[in-house]
């Protein structure tokens, strides 16, 4: 049996057919998969602006434009890997706590058949149940986090989930190695000027947007490969990291963020890395009715895709 291809735009018209991950094929589970795209459609985690439930399907939708050959490395994923669309995680809309616990069980159900989770996002909140799941599988793993916010609170309205502290949350559990923790992005206003010391403190490396300003990050990223090296690892891709000039629609936008080259200097500079799991989160359609934000939350899940270990490609 050959390898899951998208259906191609020249085979049924880019505005037809199924609405799957780049039209893949839909798959019930991911037994017999090296990688799925899995949705997960929420936003009871979010604090003021709700609409990432609807992520998930504007992004599969969008993605409808996407090749299945990356031109800028040569990475041709569908040629060495069986990919599927398995759908999407089926949360309780009522109950964050319990859906938390819904979110770990079906990432861990992926992980059981040796398959490499890719995430559409919904709220943030999810990397904390995902996390829990990858680290039952890999151990506490490396993370890259691209985001506007750190997402390290204590609590938000008296809660301890939400989308403001997953990070807090995989520190206190262990699920993540504090000192191969990257925060790309992070920036504008502060409860505090410490706001963004509490991961420092614990050994993450933060680099806040305004030192990512004019600049390529190929050589940050040279510098994460060293220090992660072999250890499995996490990539967390909040939508707000890229300036809204960009990326408009999502709940908690940010002016002075990153551009989308960077965001795509990041993602490719994760090619070498043991990625065991992968999520692209807060973009919310309501905000951007011209879909160019859900489109690029499609491109960068595409190139996730495209730097998993088992993806040749010509740049190695």
């Amino acid at each position: 049996m050959g390898f899951n291809q998208p259906l191609g735009g020249n085979e049924m018209a880019r505005f037809a057919g199924i609405a799957s991950m780049m039209r893949l094929p839909i798959a019930r589970d991911a037994a017999g998969l090296d990688a799925c795209f899995v949705g997960i459609p929420m936003d009871i985690g979010a604090s003021n602006r709700a609409g990432t439930r609807h992520g998930p399907r504007q992004i599969r939708t969008e993605s409808c434009l996407i090749r299945p050959y990356n031109m800028g490395t040569g990475a041709a994923p569908f040629e060495h890997i069986q990919v599927a669309d398995i759908g999407d995680i089926a949360i309780n809309t009522f109950n964050l706590a319990a859906t938390c616990d819904i979110i770990t069980e079906g990432i861990g159900s992926i992980l059981d058949c040796d398959a490499v989770p890719l995430v559409l996002g919904g709220d943030h909140t999810l990397t904390y149940p995902v996390l829990r799941a990858i680290a039952r599988k890999h151990g506490p793993v490396a993370l890259i986090h691209v985001d506007a916010h750190a997402d390290t609170s204590e609590t938000m309205f008296g809660e301890r989930i939400t989308h403001g502290t997953p990070f807090r949350r995989a520190v206190e559990e262990q699920l993540i190695v504090r000192d191969k923790t990257i925060q790309i992005g992070l920036r504008g206003s502060g409860y505090s000027p410490g706001d963004f010391d509490w991961g420092r403190r614990q050994g993450f490396e933060v680099v806040t947007a305004e030192m990512c300003w004019h600049k390529s990050l190929a050589p940050l990223m040279e510098t994460t490969r060293r220090r992660i090296g072999d250890t499995p690892t996490y990539i967390s891709f909040d939508i707000d990291s890229l300036d809204p000039a960009y990326a408009p629609g999502t709940g908690t936008v940010e002016l002075g963020g990153l551009t989308t080259i960077q965001a795509l200097e990041i993602v490719r500079g994760c090619h070498g890395l043991n990625v065991v799991g992968a999520d692209l989160v807060e973009v919310s359609p309501p905000y951007d009715p011209s879909g160019n934000t859900a489109l690029i939350g499609a491109q960068l899940l595409f190139e996730m895709l495209c730097i998993l270990p088992d993806v040749k490609s010509s740049a190695g």
